[in-house]
């Protein structure tokens, strides 16, 4: 993602000497020396952030930002202050500014608010990004999230797998969601008013194939590891797909090719998913994805915890990108329910920690999660923990926590 600053300011040095401060710490800078070059760039679609400097000849910061706040309130502006000028900023701030800076700055401040003011726009930017989808009715949109060349690829195949009707396979690495892909895919086809019945391949009998399709009937069937479907099984499954009546969506995280060469699936199995098919990109191949799906993990899991959403960090978010996710999307979500219980999310963040204050930690965390579940009732969080009312409150005491925080409208 284009990390996209417009840096105005009428002094041809300054701007050129912040414009390079900003190039060396991987943003991009569009320079501009007065508000009449800049304002052609300053839209509601602007990817960026603004900073610009108060005093300017002709129209000034001030105009600036009203220019821009009109344009998308929500577009971050950063104002460059001279001396003597803080008062001017303040009564800045309080007209909608992002933030303000004292010139001379320092590379790390300017380059911590910009980077601040990039995260907040980047979630402004996705949140209508998904309600856009939302209002387009378009599953592909609503339920698989990212904003990667991948992922959009991978939309594109869900879309068309939808649209085809026929058999189809979802392949992707443990973890990355192969079965919602394929509900999504069923969402997106001419059943979707229809059932879809999820099964097992592994184990699964003549009988229980027999139940599943049947349940099917007007929708689809999604087997999950199609590989592990035992063979008499597979003959069974050959003789529904002839019957038809339901449409079959596989998933599998190993590699078919190999099963059908060494007899293991059904070649005419196979064949009839290999048409039409979706791959899921492994985190590892877009990391930019990972603080988008972080987030709304930690959305998901605030909400089943019944308590508020924390703050992501920038720095937080860089860890997250810099780790490896071999468990793919269901680790990200494990991560964040971690991460909103206030639990150590790495090893390197809790090795310094005994097992008392380990143990301490996680026993907060219930606590805090019991009382965002009863809406701030202790009384009621005790009994679901199974504490004697008198021993809750000693342990809330114990660790700083008021019900009065917990409850919500």
């Amino acid at each position: 993602m284009i990390r996209q600053v417009l840096l105005v300011d009428d002094d041809a040095a300054v701007r050129e000497a912040l414009g390079q401060t900003l190039e060396l710490h991987d943003f991009s800078a569009v320079t501009a020396g007065s508000f009449v070059e800049a304002k052609d760039r300053i839209a509601s679609d602007f990817a960026g952030v603004i900073v610009s400097d108060i005093r300017m000849p002709g129209r000034d910061g001030f105009h600036l930002l009203d220019y821009a706040r009109e344009a998308d309130p929500d577009l971050p502006v950063i104002l460059l202050t001279g001396e003597g000028d803080i008062p001017m900023a303040v009564r800045a701030m309080s007209r909608g500014a992002f933030g303000f800076l004292e010139k001379p700055c320092s590379p790390k401040e300017l380059t911590a608010v910009v980077e601040r003011a990039l995260t907040v726009r980047g979630m402004v930017l996705e949140n209508r990004r998904m309600k856009a989808q939302l209002e387009t009715s378009d599953p592909a949109a609503r339920m698989i999230f990212g904003r990667s060349p991948q992922v959009e690829s991978l939309r594109s195949q869900v879309r068309v797998a939808g649209r085809a009707g026929t058999e189809a396979l979802v392949l992707g690495a443990p973890g990355s969601g192969v079965s919602k892909v394929a509900e999504v895919i069923h969402l997106s086809s001419l059943l979707s008013k229809g059932p879809f019945v999820k099964r097992a391949a592994a184990g699964l009998d003549r009988a229980g194939l027999d139940i599943a399709w049947e349940a099917a009937q007007g929708g689809a069937l999604f087997l999950d590891e199609l590989g592990q479907l035992p063979e008499d099984t597979q003959v069974a499954l050959s003789d529904a797909l002839e019957r038809g009546g339901a449409r079959l969506i596989a998933g599998t995280t190993q590699d078919l090719r190999r099963a059908v060469d060494e007899g293991r699936l059904s070649a005419d199995i196979y064949y009839r998913l290999e048409v039409c098919q979706a791959r899921i990109p492994s985190l590892a191949e877009r990391p930019e994805d990972i603080p988008v799906l972080f987030g709304h993990y930690v959305a998901q899991a605030a909400e089943q915890a019944g308590i508020e959403a924390p703050r992501i960090t920038p720095e937080h978010e860089a860890g997250l990108m810099a780790q490896e996710w071999p468990g793919n999307a269901r680790s990200l979500m494990s991560a964040a329910m971690r991460f909103v219980l206030g639990m150590p999310d790495e090893l390197s963040q809790a090795k310094d920690l005994g097992l008392a204050e380990q143990m301490a930690q996680v026993e907060r965390s219930l606590l805090a999660a019991s009382l965002g579940r009863h809406n701030g009732r202790a009384s009621e969080a005790a009994k679901a923990l199974k504490l004697p009312r008198k021993t809750m409150y000693d342990k809330l005491a114990k660790y700083g926590l008021k019900p009065e925080a917990f409850k919500r409208d």
